[in-house]
């Protein structure tokens, strides 16, 4: 949920918008000097947040954006859960913390799925690691190797041994 608010918001009129990752509009204001929006989405990536001042508007002065953007289980609007399932009090406070434990048994859940990942990715890097250095052993024993039959004929031929 976005919380916008302008200053000097009388003379000032802004155009938000919100651009999914794949370029779909989520949210689009024209000619608007406070509001809120909300908007739920599946997709993951980055989102893009526009705000479109018309020059003639504001003659040219400098003004402020105010943005206040929530995600997750603080973006959730509790006064209107509350009226909509007539709860008040503790009942409320439950509910709020019962959001707060879901969300963070959820990423409890994708931080393991992402450890898992990591770890097979890792034991993948290992392992050629190691089939690297035993590559490179051989390659440097059967060079030696070379190397002294090269020398050894060498010195045959000059009669040295």
């Amino acid at each position: 949920m976005a919380s916008v608010s302008f200053g000097d918001a009388l003379s000032n009129e802004i155009g938000p918008s919100v651009t999914a990752p794949y370029g779909s509009v989520l949210h689009h204001k024209e000619n608007t000097t406070n509001g809120q929006f909300a908007f739920t989405t599946q997709e993951s990536g980055t989102y893009l947040a526009c705000f479109e001042a018309d020059g003639n508007s504001h003659g040219n002065k400098d003004f402020s954006i105010n943005l206040d953007w929530k995600t997750g289980i603080a973006a959730k609007d509790w006064d209107s859960i509350a009226r909509k399932e007539k709860i008040e009090g503790v009942e409320l406070e439950l509910k709020k913390l019962e959001g707060a434990v879901e969300a963070i048994h959820e990423n409890l859940i994708y931080l393991r799925n992402k450890e898992a990942e990591m770890r097979i990715v890792s034991e993948k890097t290992n392992s050629r690691v190691a089939w690297y250095s035993i590559m490179s052993l051989g390659i440097c024993i059967v060079v030696s190797g070379l190397q002294i039959l090269y020398l050894k004929q060498y010195f045959e031929k000059k009669k040295l041994i």
